[in-house]
């Protein structure tokens, strides 16, 4: 099951990085950090679309609504990658990674943090189980 929020066009990846960064965060702060000029309306319409597409909820502050992200900006990545491994690689994360590092993308530093995260992640599963 594909638990994954929809894809984000231009405008809906930069509201996103800017809720990410700033939040909590009103419509109109997040107008004045665009790169584009829009209008107040526009933006709004566009929080209320990553909203519906599972990307941000919002309290209520008086008669201002304040956003913030639903899930952090690497569970979303990590959920977008996925998606990325089922398609192309069926599911084999080890084939995005050899891929990763046969095409440089990963340098030394990065393989160390990647082999002690997974040397981690490793001694945890064997300490929960019994």
């Amino acid at each position: 099951m594909d638990d994954s929020p929809p894809g984000l066009g231009d405008l809906e990846h930069e509201v996103m990085q800017l809720v990410w960064a700033n939040a909590p965060v009103t419509a109109e702060a997040v107008r004045e950090r665009l790169r584009r000029p829009l209008k107040e309306s526009t933006v709004r319409t566009v929080l209320r679309r990553l909203e519906e597409k599972g990307y941000t909820t919002h309290t209520v502050d008086g008669r201002t609504y304040v956003y913030r992200a639903a899930e952090p900006r690497g569970r979303v990545a990590a959920k977008a990658v996925q998606r990325i491994v089922d398609w192309f690689c069926n599911g084999s994360v080890e084939e995005v990674l050899v891929g990763m590092v046969d095409t440089a993308m990963l340098d030394q530093r990065q393989l160390r943090l990647l082999a002690d995260k997974v040397a981690k992640a490793k001694a945890r599963s064997k300490g929960g189980k019994k």
